[in-house]
């Protein structure tokens, strides 16, 4: 392939690859499900595929390009571990596109994964606003489904999840994002949620949106905390993919 390898699912792998593509650099984006691919949209010069890859299927996808963006959440860490394998595999140069941790609020509560904020909020009361998406539900079961509600995508696996967590109907909310500070505080009004529990997703998953919220309604938030990771910025990227792509979209 020529151009620009991008593996996406963000904001800021959507932005990157159309701005890319205007500008006349070939771009094939990878995506894992069919909502990143609706979401990722369609422009010339970009090319989709769709699909969870294993590394030696991402160095084939990613062969001959000039470059490979690691664009995927700021806690998929497995992703980008396989994809940096994929890309030393096929002798392509590995970026990884990495959004700004966001500043904490003073009273929140930091966990390293799931189970351990599962387990801070496990002597507490009050309801608790789950945002850290369907996979890690689970892991919040043992706090009993009454007092958990979930926000989850409007998707199959979604709501599965929230059933096998044990979350009754009355308290699943499955909607599409982005949502606003006003959208996050009518929820923690209409819930009576005392705790809301979130990944550092930066101001582009809606943190602040949530901190905010969070802090006119009185609650605590709860933040899982990111894996570690080295990245450089969408700006910093933009211009290295600019260098990289332009001599092979000759």
């Amino acid at each position: 392939m020529r151009g620009v390898a991008i593996f996406s699912g963000t904001t800021e792998g959507r932005t990157l690859s159309h701005q890319l593509a205007a500008e006349g650099i070939p771009v094939t984006v990878c995506v894992a499900t069919d909502y990143g691919q609706a979401e990722q949209g369609q422009a010339p010069g970009i090319t989709v595929y769709t699909g969870r890859l294993e590394p030696s299927g991402m160095a084939a996808l990613v062969a001959g390009a000039s470059l490979c963006v690691d664009a995927t959440h700021p806690y998929a860490a497995q992703a980008s571990a396989n994809i940096r394998a994929a890309c030393e595999q096929a002798g392509v140069a590995y970026l990884r596109l990495l959004r700004p941790a966001s500043p904490l609020p003073e009273n929140a509560l930091t966990a390293s994964d799931a189970a351990e904020a599962a387990r801070l909020l496990a002597d507490t009361e009050g309801n608790i606003l789950l945002t850290t998406g369907a996979k890690e539900l689970t892991a919040f079961a043992p706090l009993g489904g009454q007092r958990l509600i979930a926000r989850v995508l409007p998707s199959h696996a979604g709501l599965d999840a929230c059933e096998a967590a044990g979350i009754p109907a009355h308290n699943i909310i499955a909607m599409q994002g982005p949502f606003t500070r006003e959208m996050n505080q009518a929820i923690l009004r209409q819930f009576s949620v005392r705790y809301l529990v979130t990944k550092d997703g930066g101001a582009a998953g809606g943190f602040d949106a949530k901190a905010e919220a969070v802090r006119a309604a009185g609650a605590t938030l709860v933040v899982i905390r990111r894996p570690a990771d080295a990245g450089a910025s969408y700006r910093d990227v933009l211009e290295l993919c600019r260098k990289a792509g332009k001599p092979c979209s000759k």
